[in-house]
């Protein structure tokens, strides 16, 4: 597999529509047109492909929040293939590899968008993932959902309580990860993943509600190569 970042102003009109073709088998289902609005709106676009074909790509970008280094991720989505994990893995490598070289020394937020608890296992190896069942979260971590939520356009429909967003009936660019021929996660790998399951109990797919969790890179983790795990 080979990854491949630029900037997103460099997408042509052929890589958009590869793109809309893999997110149309997926919870995302964004259409050219959409996909071109993210394309604007973002910073760096990530594509994984394998002989030319694609198998997985993003939207996201490296800012600071409130003066806190973030990796943001405004969509993603794979191939529904046994390559797809792998595919995952590579794409966040990437990100936290770039993320270590704009913030040496400095831990890292990740957020994105999810409607499915699957997309949890983009998050292996980070701490302090929100949200998750049985906490309530401090003012502090309802400040971030705020935040982000804000950062994604959400902000008028977040609870902060939760993480989640309601939506309105119009597709919203999500992460977008489903292990392929899998049916649960590998709990001896992350055990805090599996219990975010609950989380997206109320997540209405067909109105397009997604949650919108963050968790973050610790300096030692990245300076060492030590995610994704």
């Amino acid at each position: 597999m080979e990854v491949i970042t630029k900037d997103c102003t460099a997408l042509d009109d052929l890589e958009l529509a590869e793109m809309a073709d893999i997110s149309a088998s997926g919870e995302a289902r964004l259409e050219v047109g959409l996909l071109s609005k993210l394309k604007d709106e973002w910073v760096l676009v990530t594509k994984i492909t394998d002989t030319n074909r694609l198998l997985g790509f993003s939207f996201a970008s490296l800012e600071r929040i409130g003066g806190t280094p973030s990796i943001l991720i405004a969509v993603a989505s794979f191939v529904r293939e046994d390559v797809a994990k792998e595919a995952m893995k590579l794409l966040m490598k990437d990100l936290y590899r770039r993320a270590l070289l704009a913030f040496p020394g400095e831990d890292v937020l990740v957020s994105t968008k999810m409607s499915s608890y699957f997309g949890y296992q983009a998050y292996a190896g980070l701490h302090d993932i929100l949200p998750i069942e049985g906490h309530k979260p401090t003012g502090e971590e309802r400040a971030w959902a705020r935040r982000l939520a804000k950062r994604f356009s959400l902000d008028s429909q977040i609870d902060d309580r939760t993480f989640l967003a309601r939506g309105n009936g119009s597709p919203v660019a999500v992460f977008d990860y489903q292990p392929f021929g899998e049916e649960e996660f590998d709990i001896d790998q992350d055990r805090s993943l599996e219990i975010c399951k609950s989380v997206f109990e109320q997540v209405d797919r067909g109105n397009y509600d997604c949650v919108i969790p963050l968790g973050w890179a610790m300096a030692e983790d990245l300076a060492n190569g030590m995610l994704p795990k």
